[in-house]
């Protein structure tokens, strides 16, 4: 009798510490330990980052950090433009962990784009806007490039308004102005203007200067202080950026100095999540890179997917 409750109390003991290892590794498996050997979610997100560049791209990535910051307190993301150029130097250089750009880093001269990961968050439709003033709403591609060049100079030439015609130009770090000297200009070199890096600042520019006429992303052609311009009939529409029959659009890229790690990841990944793909992007005036039914690639060539 003595031998069996013996028996009995070792299984028992046995089966006891059999129960309590199970429930240890059952807790450990779903949390990490952080350094002073608290448990912690490893799903969240934690430490800061900074991300620069393009103007055009700024409000999506904004909005989006923002959101993502809600999810996650313990996480700070700080976003500044600048421009194309000055994310890509910047990402390069490892004085920020995301460089944001409207071109591909092989078209930026000095910028190693060997080095670089490129991730392509969206895409941007941009259009040529005029002060609502000037009387004109459509124009063919010959006369956007005569307009930039200089060699049209007043709105009557093109059955607008009489009035001079004051051109709002980017600086040369700016992605907005690449893009747009090459897919609406053909690569001929503006002539002087304004120049002005902010989108906010360049719609204002134009919405206040009689004969005004500078570009900027569909996602600041929110309301009907500035017109944009159709090109040979095709208005600045997203369904046309997405088939096709307007050129002027260029990938959002954000850039990481190789492959990204920690917190740079965790809101890459969130950027092409469903959440910001299909309600971000849309809401922010961008395009699904999943929409769209052409891709471009670095020497700019377009052809259907």
């Amino acid at each position: 009798m003595k031998k069996n409750k013996l028996w009995l109390l070792t299984f028992l003991t046995i089966a006891l510490l059999a129960f309590v290892t199970a429930c240890g590794n059952s807790s450990s498996s779903g949390d990490s330990k952080d350094s002073k050997g608290n448990a912690s979610n490893k799903d969240e997100a934690s430490g800061s980052i900074t991300i620069s560049g393009s103007s055009a791209m700024q409000p999506l990535v904004l909005a989006a950090a923002e959101k993502f910051m809600d999810k996650h307190p313990k996480a700070d993301i700080q976003v500044q433009a600048g421009g194309s150029g000055t994310g890509l130097s910047q990402v390069s250089e490892g004085s920020v962990q995301i460089g944001n750009s409207d071109v591909f880093a092989e078209e930026k001269d000095g910028v190693d784009a060997k080095a670089l990961k490129d991730h392509k968050v969206a895409v941007v439709g941009m259009a040529a806007a005029v002060n609502p003033e000037v009387g004109v709403k459509d124009i063919t591609k010959d006369e956007l490039k005569k307009i930039f060049t200089g060699k049209i100079k007043n709105w009557k030439e093109l059955g607008g308004k009489d009035q001079k015609i004051t051109l709002v130009n980017r600086p040369d770090s700016s992605g907005t102005r690449a893009t747009f000297v090459k897919y609406a200009l053909d690569g001929a070199t503006p002539a002087e203007g304004i120049t002005e890096d902010s989108s906010n600042t360049v719609k204002k520019l134009i919405a206040e200067t009689p004969g005004a006429i500078g570009y900027l992303a569909f996602s600041y052609l929110t309301d009907d202080k500035i017109t944009p311009l159709s090109i040979d009939g095709v208005k600045p529409e997203e369904s046309n950026v997405e088939s096709g029959k307007y050129t002027i659009w260029a990938y959002e890229h954000s850039y990481t100095k190789g492959e990204p790690e920690g917190l740079a990841k965790q809101f890459l990944d969130y950027l092409m999540s469903d959440e910001v793909q299909k309600e971000i992007v849309k809401d922010q005036g961008y395009i699904s890179v999943s929409n769209m039914k052409v891709e471009r690639d670095a020497t700019g060539k377009q052809s259907d997917k």
